[in-house]
């Protein structure tokens, strides 16, 4: 780039001095005096530096002319004309000033030369990129340029910014061949010299006809529903994916080339953000007392983060696992949280002793119960854990809450919960059941049902990045199991959100979208990592776990729906149940810990819906 602008900056000297003695030539007819002579040879030194000294307080040699465009144009004009009159300046100034008429004639010369070298500059650069371009045709990829070949979607505000910031990588990896958009009236149009050829569902035609490598979506402007569309499109090429992130996160000063990310998993649900009303969350919890169970996890953690912005007095983050509270600790300190905002804590919801310690100093107002033994296959092996850490630590948590008086008590609860067929289910049912027991305290208890959360500790996604990372195969329990997914800080908002609906037994039941098939997620996952199905990497197919269904439910058929004021946040009917009769099944339950027979049958008791699914062997795995 420093060669192509000491080249421009030669070039202008050479027609400056050509432009002053052509013009001073063309006033005298070609028949120079002696004293112009020497009055040419004292200007024709120093010009150069004048007028270049302008154009590089515009910023001249800061342009790509191969791009150049009206406006880049306009401000050279601008500069040459104030560089001639810095000329004349001078030659008042020393005394050898050649007549009026020479520098009219100069400017007229200079203004054709400057722009008339810059479009030629322009033109060279396409005719040899089209030169190029044929050799790729004749000769093919070997012998044709190594750059990346790109296609925008899009041909907006976002898609030019986003083109003329690639095209002033001088020497860099990229050739951007096309813009497809949906607006026909662009058609045939260019952006920055790009062409706009085609629609969107003309992505993979385009793609294979211009041999594309790489595909950018630059339309921030449109929905994530919208985004997903275009990205299942764009995923039927073999290109690789980025994209511009939302509007609000890049159409600023700042906007370039780094705002650029891959297409990630999430931007394929296709789910808007949600925007809370923290005047009325602020209402609850600024200078209010926090405590968050299990906050070093997935969901606790995001909770921490969400909540801490909301100005708490005080946030407990409670969690046996020291290592992930010690990391969000940290984490929120080095986000210029104060350190007497946040009281870590590790221990257990089953140890009541340590609970109530808490409780009695620290006070908590509300209270986000997110502690719970949750991976299905492990608590088959082990359904005494579930039971004691799900069970009877919801308890324990749920009953001092009543006795130390929190105003709202909200349980993290799961999908897995309806009609279960896994011992996890079964417990965090019983735990909806603690807290629907509880209704009529001071306490305001509830549950919020969810599916599962992309990213989160042991769930699916985490687990093929581990597989791809060794190389594979990506495996999947079964072709058809599908599940509900949304982003782990969708769901935390809705759970503050649904904080504000609570009055007393009630579970809410977030709008998970529509089912996604893990099969999909798995080849979905593949090809954003850049592979390919089949050739780099395969998917095994290993059979459906202990205690897992082919999918998950939302609703118990009793239960009813109603809307709330937020149009993802729904209400299940609260149930009727005793607590004195809850109670004493709970303590056959805990007498039955440590036989499974009996544990599954008490479970049963408590909660009708649950069977026991035997485990589905194959003998033979599948790879696909």
């Amino acid at each position: 780039m420093k060669r192509y602008k000491l080249l421009l900056i030669l070039l202008d000297a050479l027609l400056i001095d050509l432009a002053f003695f052509l013009a001073l030539c063309l006033r005298v007819d070609f028949k120079i005096p002696p004293n112009f002579i020497i009055a040419f040879r004292n200007n024709m030194l120093v010009i150069p530096f004048i007028q270049i000294g302008v154009y590089m307080l515009f910023n001249i040699y800061s342009i790509l002319w191969q791009y150049t465009s009206t406006k880049e144009l306009f401000r050279l004009v601008i500069a040459v004309i104030i560089g001639s009159t810095g000329a004349l300046s001078f030659g008042t100034m020393i005394g050898h000033l050649l007549p009026r008429s020479v520098y009219i004639i100069y400017l007229l010369i200079i203004l054709i030369f400057m722009a008339g070298s810059r479009i030629s500059i322009r033109m060279l650069y396409r005719l040899l990129k089209d030169e190029t371009l044929s050799l790729r045709s004749l000769f093919g990829k070997e012998e044709a340029s190594l750059k990346k070949r790109l296609m925008i979607v899009g041909a907006g505000e976002a898609s030019s910014i986003l083109i003329k910031e690639l095209q002033k990588e001088f020497y860099g990896e990229n050739d951007i061949i096309l813009a497809v958009d949906d607006d026909r009236r662009k058609h045939h149009a260019n952006i920055h010299g790009v062409p706009v050829r085609g629609t969107l569902p003309q992505i993979p035609e385009l793609a294979q006809k211009w041999q594309i490598d790489k595909i950018l979506i630059a339309i921030p402007s449109a929905s994530k529903k919208r985004i997903a569309e275009i990205i299942k499109i764009c995923n039927t090429t073999s290109c690789q994916l980025e994209l511009v992130p939302p509007l609000s996160q890049t159409i600023d000063a700042s906007f370039g080339l780094k705002n650029l990310r891959r297409v990630s998993i999430e931007d394929l649900l296709g789910r808007e953000e949600i925007n809370l009303d923290n005047t009325q969350l602020q209402t609850y919890i600024h200078s209010h007392t926090v405590l968050v169970t299990g906050a070093g996890g997935s969901i606790g953690s995001e909770l921490c983060r969400q909540i801490i912005d909301l100005q708490p007095k005080k946030l407990i983050i409670f969690d046996i696992y020291e290592n992930n509270a010690y990391d969000l600790q940290n984490e929120l300190l080095q986000k210029g949280v104060s350190k007497e905002l946040l009281e870590v804590i590790i221990g257990s919801v089953r140890d009541k002793d340590k609970l109530r310690y808490v409780f009695a100093k620290h006070q908590p107002e509300l209270i986000f119960h997110a502690a719970a033994h949750k991976h299905v296959p492990l608590m088959e092996s082990s359904p005494e854990e579930a039971i004691k850490n799900n069970v009877f630590g919801t308890l324990n948590t749920a009953l001092l809450a009543k006795e130390y008086q929190v105003k709202k008590f909200i349980l993290i609860s799961t999908d897995k919960a309806v009609n279960p067929t896994n011992v996890m289910g079964a417990s965090k049912r019983i735990c909806e059941m603690i807290i629907q027991a509880l209704k009529g305290s001071s306490t305001e208890f509830a549950a919020v049902r969810f599916g599962n959360v992309l990213g989160s500790n042991g769930s699916v996604i985490p687990l093929f990045k581990k597989q791809l990372e060794a190389g594979g195969p990506l495996t999947v329990t079964h072709p058809d199991i599908i599940r509900y997914f949304m982003t782990i800080p969708e769901a935390v908002r809705l759970i503050l959100e649904a904080l504000t609906f609570a009055k007393g037994g009630e579970i809410f039941i977030l709008d998970m979208g529509e089912p996604i098939k893990i099969m999909d997620l798995a080849k979905n996952f593949i090809k954003l990592s850049g592979l390919e199905l089949g050739k780099d990497i395969d998917i095994k197919i290993t059979g459906l776990r202990p205690g897992e269904k082919l999918f998950e439910e939302l609703l118990l058929n009793e239960e009813g729906l109603q809307t709330t004021s937020c149009d993802k946040i729904y209400i299940g009917q609260p149930m009727e149940l005793s607590f004195e009769v809850l109670l004493e099944k709970l303590e056959v339950l805990q007498a039955s810990l440590y036989d499974e027979e009996t544990l599954k049958a008490a479970i049963k008791d408590l909660v009708p819906t649950y069977t026991y699914t035997p485990q589905i062997t194959h003998h033979q795995t599948q790879v696909i």
